[in-house]
């Protein structure tokens, strides 16, 4: 069994923490530009037309999904696994095999 190369190892490592950061930074992004957007149209609604439907709640809750599913991205998804990329490597030959 060979050592890893621990110089791409450690490139490897660093890439992934990049791109973490990078989509945590992002998400904190979406998530300010929700707010401000949001508590805009709330503010629209309450100055010109409080007694009538609470139409923001229409962008909240759709724009809210998004966010979610952001939040999902960053916080919850795990990378993909070189074992993922193997056995979806190998279900594509199987099924070329078949063909």
């Amino acid at each position: 069994m060979t050592e890893p190369d621990t110089q791409t190892t450690h490139k490897d490592i660093r890439q992934q923490a990049r791109e973490r950061v990078e989509k945590r930074r992002d998400f904190k992004t979406h998530v300010f530009i929700y707010a401000v957007v949001n508590a805009t149209l709330v503010a629209i609604w309450a100055i010109a037309t409080p007694d009538s439907l609470f139409w923001p709640i229409f962008p909240i809750l759709g724009w809210g999904i998004g966010v979610a599913a952001n939040a999902w991205e960053v916080f919850v998804r795990k990378p993909i696994t070189e074992a993922e990329i193997e056995r979806e490597e190998k279900r594509l030959r199987d099924e070329r095999a078949v063909v």
